[in-house]
C-alpha cells in the first residue's frame, strides 16, 4: 500500500513540475501536455465504449449486425485514438532531460517535518474575502492580457542618470602601501550576506589603520553548519588584484605571527571590545595602539562593527568597490548559477549588466538547454522571511489557532531564552498592536495579495528564495492558488547538479543571491534582511534604472489589510500601488544609512546629466 501511494505521489509530482516547466502560459495547453486532459479523455472514451457495448447487447439478431456495420468506422477510430493517447502518455515521461525536471515537487521545499505543517489538509488563510477578490481580479486581467506596470521601475528615468563608478581610479599615496602598521586577521560570523558585510568592513578598517589584511576566515556556526571558507565562495586572486592599489592583502600570516597567543598578548578583539557600528576614531584610539605594539590584531566574530557615518569618503568608496567589484563568486557557483538562470528564463545569454557581473562568461555562449530560441521568460524573485525562527521571535499571531500559539511558545522557550527572560520583565504587547506597528513577518498569503494588487497575473513565474516556510503546504497554498508557477532552485536543478553544494548553506545562498539579483523584479517582505538589503543594493548599483525592487511597508500594509472585510478591490489595488510606488522613489543615501543597501551617493555612484 505504501509503495503504491509513493508511486502515485511521484506521478503527481512529475506532472506538477512539468506543468510549471513547459514554455507558454496557456493553462489548457499545459494540462494537455502534462497528461491531465488526456487522462480525462481516456476516462470518457472508456466509459463511452462501455456504454456503447451495453447498447449493443440490447439489439437482437440482424439489428445487432446492422448497428455494428453502420458504426464500424467510428468504433475503429475510437479504439485507434485510445491507443494513440495511451502511447503518447507513456512517452511523455521519457522525452525530458532528467537534469531539468525531477520527481520532487516544489511543495517539498515548503514543507517542514517538525513545525506547523499538516500536509496541506487545512489551509491557513487570514483574508478569505480579499483572496477571493484577488482571484477574480487575476482572471479578469488574464482575459484582458493586462500587464503590470511594475515590471519596470516607476522612476527609471531619474534612476538611470546614476551609474556605478566605485572602481574609478583614485590617487593613492605609494608610501602608504609600502609602510605597514601590522596585520589584521578577521574571523567573520553569520551566513553568506553577513560575511560579505564583514569582509568589506575589514577592508575599510585595514586601509584606515594602514595595515595588511589577511584573507578573512569564516567561523563555523551551529546555526549555518557550513565549513566553507573565503576561497570556497569567492575568487581569492581576483579579490586581491582588484584592491591591490588601495590595501595590502595576503593569504596568510607570516610564520613568526602564527604561533602567537592573541588573547594572551591582548590582540584578540571581540564584540565586547568595540562598539557596534564604531567610528574611525574608536578604531584609531583602541585598535591602532595594539596593532603597533603586537604587529597583529585578530577580530573574532567580526561583523557589523564599522559605522557608515561619519566616515571619510575614500573609505566609503573602498567599501563599495569591495562589495560590488571585488567579491566575485568562484567558477563553480557561477556555472550552476548561470544554469539556474537559463532554466528560469528558458533563454541563453546575458540580458543586462547584472548578469555579466555575477556570472561572467558562464552566461554567454551556446547551450543545449531546451526552449532557448524564444524571448526570455520574465520572473519575480520573492524573498519570504517566514521561517520558524522569524515567526516565533516576532510573537505575532498568524491565524493558526491554539496549535500555532502553543507550538511557537514552545519554540521560543527552547531557542530564545534571553527573549523569554526579557518578556517576563516587560509589559506584554498584544498581537494586534504588534501587527499594527509593522513588526510581523509577511505571510505567503499577504505577499500574494500585494503581487495581485500590483497587477501581476496568475501566469507570473515566481522564484522563491530562502529557507523552509513555517506551516509548509498549508501556509503556502493561498500563494500557490493565486500564483501556481512558484519555482525554486530544487525544482530547476537536478540532485547531481546540487550535490557539490550539499551541506554548504552559504554556497546554496549564493545561488539564491544570483537568482534574486538578476530577476526582472525583486520582491522583499522584510527590509531588515541582509539578503534583501544586499540584493537591492546590487540591483541599484548595476541595474541602470531597469531593476525594480518592491518594498512593501509592513506597517502600512497591516493598516490596509485591517479593512479586509470592507475594502473594495479597486481601493485595495490603489492603496497597495501607492505604497510600493512611494518606496521606489529615487533617493540619495541618507546620513547613517547602509552604503551596501543604498549605494546611490557620490562615493559609490556617479551622476550623469
Amino acid at each position: 500500500m505504501g509503495k503504491q501511494e509513493s508511486k502515485q505521489g511521484d506521478a503527481f509530482s512529475y506532472q506538477f513540475r512539468y506543468q510549471k516547466m513547459v514554455q507558454g502560459s496557456d493553462p489548457a495547453k499545459v494540462r494537455r501536455m502534462s497528461g491531465g486532459v488526456y487522462q480525462w479523455d481516456k476516462f470518457e472514451l472508456f466509459h463511452g465504449l462501455r456504454s456503447n457495448s451495453m447498447k449493443l447487447g440490447s439489439f437482437k439478431g440482424g439489428k445487432r449486425h446492422t448497428w455494428i456495420h453502420k458504426h464500424f468506422s467510428s468504433i475503429v477510430f475510437t479504439v485507434a485514438l485510445m491507443a494513440f493517447l495511451f502511447l503518447l502518455d507513456s512517452l511523455m515521461g521519457s522525452i525530458f532531460e532528467p537534469s531539468v525536471i525531477q520527481t520532487n515537487s516544489t511543495m517539498n521545499v515548503f514543507s517542514s517535518d517538525k513545525f506547523g505543517d499538516n500536509g496541506g489538509k487545512n489551509v491557513v488563510q487570514m483574508y478569505d474575502r480579499l483572496t477571493y477578490m484577488a482571484s477574480s481580479a487575476l482572471v479578469e486581467r488574464e482575459l484582458k492580457q493586462d500587464e503590470s506596470k511594475f515590471w519596470k521601475e516607476s522612476y527609471r528615468q531619474a534612476s538611470s542618470v546614476w551609474s556605478h563608478c566605485a572602481d574609478r581610479k583614485e590617487s593613492i599615496s605609494a608610501g602608504k602601501l609600502q609602510s605597514n602598521n601590522g596585520y589584521i586577521l578577521v574571523s567573520a560570523n553569520g551566513g553568506l550576506n553577513q560575511q560579505r558585510v564583514a569582509v568589506c568592513n575589514a577592508v575599510a578598517v585595514a586601509s584606515l589603520l594602514n595595515a595588511t589584511l589577511v584573507i578573512p576566515r569564516f567561523l563555523f556556526s551551529n546555526v549555518w553548519k557550513d565549513p566553507s571558507q573565503f576561497g570556497d565562495i569567492y575568487q581569492e586572486d581576483y579579490f586581491m588584484r582588484i584592491l591591490k592599489d588601495e590595501v595590502n592583502i595576503v593569504k596568510d600570516l607570516p610564520p613568526h605571527l602564527k604561533s602567537l597567543d592573541f588573547k594572551g598578548i591582548g590582540s584578540l578583539i571581540t564584540d565586547a571590545d568595540i562598539s557596534k557600528e564604531a567610528t574611525p576614531v574608536e578604531y584609531i584610539e583602541k585598535i591602532l595602539p595594539l596593532l603597533l605594539k603586537n604587529g597583529v590584531v585578530h577580530f573574532l566574530g567580526y561583523g557589523n562593527r564599522l559605522g557608515f557615518d561619519p566616515l571619510p569618503s575614500d573609505l566609503q568608496r573602498l567599501r563599495c568597490k569591495c562589495i560590488y567589484h571585488a567579491l566575485k563568486f568562484v567558477p563553480k557557483i557561477q556555472e550552476i548559477g548561470s544554469l539556474l538562470i537559463r532554466r528560469i528564463r528558458k533563454y541563453d545569454g546575458p540580458r543586462n549588466k547584472l548578469d555579466k557581473e555575477l556570472l561572467g562568461n558562464f552566461i554567454t555562449g551556446s547551450s543545449n538547454e531546451p526552449h532557448m530560441d524564444r524571448e526570455p521568460l520574465k520572473y519575480i524573485a520573492l524573498h519570504l522571511r517566514f521561517e520558524i525562527d522569524m515567526v516565533a521571535y516576532s510573537q505575532c499571531e498568524f491565524g493558526g489557532g491554539q496549535h500555532e500559539t502553543t507550538e511557537l511558545q514552545a519554540y521560543r522557550e527552547v531557542h530564545f531564552p534571553l527573549l523569554m527572560e526579557r518578556l517576563k520583565k516587560s509589559k506584554p504587547v498584544s498581537a494586534e498592536e504588534l501587527r499594527r506597528s509593522g513588526r510581523c513577518p509577511l505571510t505567503p498569503e499577504e505577499a500574494a495579495l500585494v503581487l495581485a494588487g500590483l497587477g501581476f497575473t496568475s501566469e507570473t513565474y515566481i522564484y522563491l528564495a530562502g529557507s523552509q516556510i513555517y506551516g509548509g503546504k498549508s501556509r503556502m497554498q493561498p500563494l500557490t492558488n493565486l500564483y501556481p508557477h512558484v519555482i525554486t532552485k530544487e525544482d530547476l536543478l537536478s540532485p547531481s547538479e546540487l550535490a557539490p553544494f550539499k551541506n554548504f548553506s552559504s554556497q546554496l545562498a549564493a545561488l539564491d543571491f544570483i537568482a534574486c539579483a538578476t530577476a526582472d523584479v525583486f520582491a522583499i517582505t522584510d527590509s531588515g534582511s541582509q539578503l534583501s538589503s544586499l540584493v537591492s543594493g546590487f540591483r541599484t548599483y548595476y541595474g541602470g534604472g531597469h531593476a525594480p525592487t518592491l518594498r512593501p511597508s509592513k506597517k502600512r500594509l497591516a493598516e490596509i489589510l485591517s479593512k479586509n472585510q470592507t475594502i473594495s478591490w479597486k481601493d485595495f489595488e490603489g492603496r497597495v500601488t501607492k505604497m510600493i510606488t512611494g518606496a521606489q522613489s529615487v533617493r540619495l543615501r541618507g546620513w547613517g544609512r547602509s552604503i551596501y543597501r543604498q549605494p546611490r551617493c557620490p562615493e559609490c555612484m556617479c551622476r550623469f546629466q
